[in-house]
This record gives C-alpha cells, sequence and structure tokens, in this order.
C-alpha cells in the first residue's frame, strides 16, 4: 500500500513504515544466519570458516550496488513527494537501466580477480578453495539479489514497506529449506549453501516485479521511460555514486579487518563470524529506523516541508538511543546463550571468543543508533557528502584498530575496529545533519523569495501582455 509520509504524525508513520522492515530484515538475517548454522553443523568448522572469511568482499560488491540502488530510489521518494509521478516512472525506468549496466561490469570484475583478491585477503590454505566455490555462485548470481533491492527501495520509496517483508519471508523460508536439501541430501558443501542463496533472491526478484504489475499502476512503465535523459541520468547519479562509493569505502574497511582477522586461524574466523551475523540481528531495530527516515525524509524533502524533517528526526534519535540501550544489555546478559543457540556446544572456546567481541561491542551500540539515523537521514535529503565523509572516517578508524591494535592486543584489537568507527562516523553525520538541514532551509527560502518578488514585478493580462510594475 502506497503511503503519502508528508502528512500525519512523523513519529507514527516512521514506527509504523519500520515494523515491517525489522521482521524482514531479521528474517534476512536470520536466513543469513541458517546458511552459517547449516554449513558449520552440517558440513564442519572449516566450512564454516570458508564462508565467515569470505562475507566481507561479497558485502563490499553489495554495498557498492546497494548504495546505487537506494541512492536511485531516493530520487524515486523525491519525485513522489512531490507528486510528479511522470517523474516516479522516469525514475524507476533509469534505476532499472543504470543498475543492470553497473551490475555487469561488477559481475565480470569480480570474478575475473576473485583469487587474487582472495589471497589478499590472508584466506587460509586449508579453506581456499570453499571460500572460493562459495564466493563465484553467489558473485555469479548477484543480479538476482541486486533487482531484488532495487526493486524492493522503489516499493519502499512509496511508503509501502510491507510488501517487500512478505516477499522477503518467502524468500528466507525458501532459501532455509534448500540450503538443508542442496547440504544434506546432495551433498553439494558450500556451493550447496551458495546456490540456495542465489535462486532465492531470483525469487524474491520475480515476486517483486509480480507485486508491482498487480499493485502499483504508478510503477507501470511506458516505452518513453526506458529513454534515457542526460540531466535525469546524472542527477541520479549525483546521489548514487556518492552513496555507492561510501558504502564501498564501508566495505573496503571491513576487509581489511576480516585480512587481519584471517590471520589467526579458523577458530577465530568462525567466533567473528558467528559474532557479526548475531550483533547485525540485535540491529536490526536501528537498521530499521533509518532504512524508514529515509523514505520519510526523501518524500518530506521533495514536498519541501523541512519542519517535518526536523520533527521526525528528533524523536526517531530519542527512540534509537533506547533501542540500543536495551538491545546492549540483551546481549551482555544472554550472549553466551544467543551464540550457543546457534553454534552448538562442539566448539566452546569458539564461543567464548565470540561473546568477547560482544561484550566489548554492545558498550558503543548507542553510537551505532545515532550513526543510522543522522546518515541515512542525510541521504534522504540527497546529500551524500557527509555521509560520504564519515566512511572515510570508518576506513580510517577501522583499518587502525585492525592493524595496530590487532599488533598489540591479539584478535582482541580486531573487536575495537567496529566501535571506534562509530564513534568517528556519527559525530560528523550528526554535525552534518545540522549544519546541511540549516544551510537547505536558507537556500530555499531565499529562492522562494526571489520566485515571490519576480511575480510582484510583473502583472499578466489577459491578452498575454505584461508590463513591469514599479
Amino acid at each position: 500500500m502506497i503511503q503519502d509520509m508528508t502528512k500525519g504524525d512523523p513519529l507514527k508513520l516512521v514506527l509504523w513504515f519500520s515494523v515491517p522492515l525489522l521482521i524482514g530484515n531479521i528474517f534476512q538475517q536470520l536466513y543469513n544466519l541458517a546458511d552459517i548454522v547449516i554449513v558449520g553443523r552440517l558440513i564442519g568448522l572449516n566450512s564454516l570458516a570458508a564462508v565467515g572469511s569470505t562475507a566481507p568482499l561479497f558485502f563490499m560488491v553489495m554495498f557498492i550496488l546497494v548504495g546505487l540502488t537506494n541512492g536511485f530510489a531516493i530520487v524515486t521518494g523525491q519525485r513522489f513527494g512531490a507528486k510528479d509521478f511522470d517523474g516516479v516512472r522516469k525514475s524507476v525506468g533509469t534505476s532499472l537501466i543504470l543498475s543492470f549496466g553497473f551490475t555487469f561490469i561488477f559481475t565480470i570484475f569480480v570474478l575475473l580477480s576473485l583469487e587474487k583478491i582472495l589471497m589478499l585477503m590472508n584466506v587460509p590454505f586449508e579453506i581456499f578453495r570453499e571460500s572460493y566455490d562459495y564466493l563465484y555462485i553467489i558473485i555469479w548470481g548477484m543480479w538476482s539479489t541486486n533487482l531484488y533491492n532495487l526493486l524492493s527501495s522503489i516499493i519502499r520509496a512509496l511508503g509501502d514497506s510491507k510488501t517487500p517483508l512478505y516477499v522477503l519471508i518467502i524468500a528466507s523460508i525458501l532459501n532455509v529449506i534448500l540450503a538443508i536439501v542442496l547440504i544434506s541430501k546432495f551433498g553439494m558443501g558450500v556451493k550447496g549453501a551458495a546456490a540456495a542463496v542465489v535462486v532465492s533472491q531470483a525469487v524474491s526478484s520475480f515476486l517483486c516485479i509480480l507485486c508491482i504489475a498487480k499493485r502499483f499502476p504508478v510503477l507501470h512503465l511506458k516505452k518513453e521511460d526506458l529513454k534515457l535523459n542526460k540531466n535525469f541520468v546524472l542527477y541520479h547519479l549525483k546521489i548514487g555514486v556518492p552513496m555507492a562509493v561510501q558504502f564501498s569505502v564501508l566495505g573496503m574497511s571491513m576487509l581489511i579487518v576480516q585480512a587481519v582477522c584471517n590471520t589467526f586461524g579458523p577458530e577465530v574466523i568462525g567466533a567473528f563470524t558467528y559474532a557479526l551475523r548475531i550483533e547485525q540481528i540485535a540491529i536490526m531495530p536501528l537498521a530499521s529506523l533509518a532504512i524508514a527516515i529515509t523514505a520519510y525524509t526523501a518524500q518530506n524533502f521533495g514536498a519541501l516541508n523541512f519542519s517535518r524533517i526536523r520533527q521526525g528526526v528528533g524523536k526517531i534519535s530519542l527512540v534509537s538511543f533506547i533501542l540500543s540501550v536495551l538491545m546492549a544489555i540483551i546481549l551482555r546478559i544472554w550472549g553466551t546463550d544467543i551464540i550457543s543457540l546457534f553454534a552448538g556446544n562442539a566448539h566452546p572456546n569458539v564461543i567464548s571468543i565470540a561473546h568477547q567481541y560482544l561484550n566489548i561491542s554492545t558498550t558503543f551500540y548507542i553510537f551505532i543508533g545515532q550513526l543510522f539515523v543522522f546518515r541515512n537521514t542525510l541521504q534522504g535529503m540527497g546529500d551524500a557528502i557527509v555521509p560520504f565523509f564519515a566512511s572515510l572516517s570508518e576506513l580510517g578508524l577501522r583499518s587502525y584498530a585492525a592493524i595496530v591494535l590487532a599488533a598489540k592486543f591479539g584478535y582482541v584489537g580486531i573487536f575495537y575496529a567496529g566501535p571506534i568507527a562509530w564513534v568517528g562516523s556519527a559525530t560528523i553525520v550528526s554535525l552534518g545533519y545540522f549544519l546541511t538541514l540549516k544551510n537547505t532551509v536558507k537556500k530555499t527560502r531565499i529562492r522562494m523569495q526571489e520566485a515571490r518578488k519576480a511575480e510582484a514585478l510583473c502583472e499578466v493580462y489577459n491578452d498575454g501582455t505584461s508590463r513591469n510594475i514599479p
């Protein structure tokens, strides 16, 4: 259902919009975690480490494409907020063409350089072949993942967060079933886990297309919507490319952290993999609020409702703070039990190391919560510059922690990489939000005053003539 977020109570709108997002994100992370659990229990620790050691590379490639598609969808949301429905369709057509082009380029590049990249990541010899096989299949199927991300982002830009949820639930269940069948029944190993991801994402893309065809007439493209307009393409790239670069820098920092982690062997890699997956589930409420505030901001920015942006962000920032504290308390108290639930009791040292990570990172959850809120608000306003500089700070801080602190304190030093990066980036985007909004409001008022003066200086008569009014 399409939702106009330029009217109504901001807090209620964002919270209701974020609930389906939260459920969907939890399903997304659960089926990502399911892959890890299935691989770890049905195949073994080395296979688990093989999948975990490659995750940052996959995420970095996907981050680039997700940054592009999210940026494109922001343009769609802005056109929808401005009630420019022709512009909405034109934005969708432009986004599809650009997304497929970038996906093709990245797929070919990564496949040709995959072996060298894994070597640079210090992937251990004993898990190298499985790591390569897993990623090779995942990268080949990247088109399906990116298509789903684009279509679901466009649907959310129109204020509908429920449809992507239903699609994701179906895909999640299918992924788990396929992974179990392909691994246990057909003995495909990590290849089966990768194939399950690709097939489930392809199904989710197909379901999104069906939903758009039946429920979203505003997205039904015409032939002229697929004709690229230079200025419109540049505007999409102006928002999408900086977001892609920002996400790639974040992915690069994770690659560096993982490369250092890989030098500590399968146990630490496995523990780090479990801990990160559980953490990703824990911060899903924060991420869901962030996605919701992006859609809310984009629509209100298109409608020039700056006071609503300020009002909504203030309330969501408070909610995010409360949720950050709550999730930190839960993981600090029941972290070991949660890890054991997924990892089992076969590797107690893995569980101990994973919980050690959670004890460190949870202390800083309030910073990642605020980072999400202010970064996504800036992106919803079409500002990708401040988030980009924030991502550069993440790269520097994560790299410092991974290289310098790990050399001094062992693998524990790696565990401070994320928290240190959150603090630095949150500081940058929060200051950037207040300055950007202030400058945007000022520039808009000046433009509106100039427009009113121009109207006052000209009186148009019925015969079409005009004269300046002194």
